[in-house]
């Protein structure tokens, strides 16, 4: 079987916030455990970053964002009653005030090439632009002029003559975006144009 990344846990949150290059980490579309839905996230060295494990039979409305030892990092809900697919997110697994809301762009009246904006109390603060069905979206920033601040592109490794499918991807998080944040919009992404 082709291996995704060699090596194996880890724990790594201030090694990634203080670098000052892009940082690459490999997206597995699978739970490490057993009998669950979710992702696996392994930075540059093969070492394990995030995960998300969700039991088959549990909502998918209630999404936590984990470290490599299982410590919840982020909560991602889904907004109960809003017209649109909207999710919040908040701090490790509080549900006080969350950090920012999503929601996804469906007006077909508009010339906006957004899939989804992203904001925090009526700031627009990053719009997603491109097709997360082809592994292909940026993230930019509307506070710096719409930098890009993060890339999702499909695994471009070749092993044994085999190509990496949908399930396994590559995000490139720019040293201005937290990397929990950009997984944190991965997952919702997923979440909001995954075709079953």
């Amino acid at each position: 079987m082709t291996k995704i990344h060699p090596k194996f846990p880890n724990t790594f949150e201030e090694s990634l916030c203080d670098s000052k290059e892009a940082i690459v980490l490999t997206v597995w579309k699978k739970s490490l455990l057993f009998n669950c839905d979710g992702f696996t996230v392994y930075n540059s060295n093969g070492d394990l970053v995030f995960r998300v494990d969700n039991y088959m039979n549990s909502p998918k409305d209630n999404i936590v964002l984990m470290d490599a030892s299982g410590l919840p990092l982020l909560s991602i809900r889904r907004k109960k009653l809003s017209l649109g697919d909207c999710w919040m997110v908040y701090d490790g697994e509080t549900q006080r005030e969350p950090i920012f809301t999503a929601k996804k762009n469906v007006s077909i009246m508009t010339s906006k090439r957004s899939l989804v904006s992203v904001s925090s109390k009526k700031t627009v603060l990053y719009e997603i632009e491109g097709s997360y069905n082809q592994r292909s979206c940026k993230i930019l920033d509307e506070r710096r002029n719409k930098k890009k601040t993060a890339e999702i592109k499909r695994k471009e490794t070749m092993v044994g003559g085999v190509a990496f499918g949908k399930d396994v991807f590559k995000l490139i998080v720019e040293p201005e975006m937290e990397p929990r944040v950009a997984m944190a919009l991965t997952i919702i992404l997923d979440q909001m144009f995954r075709s079953y």
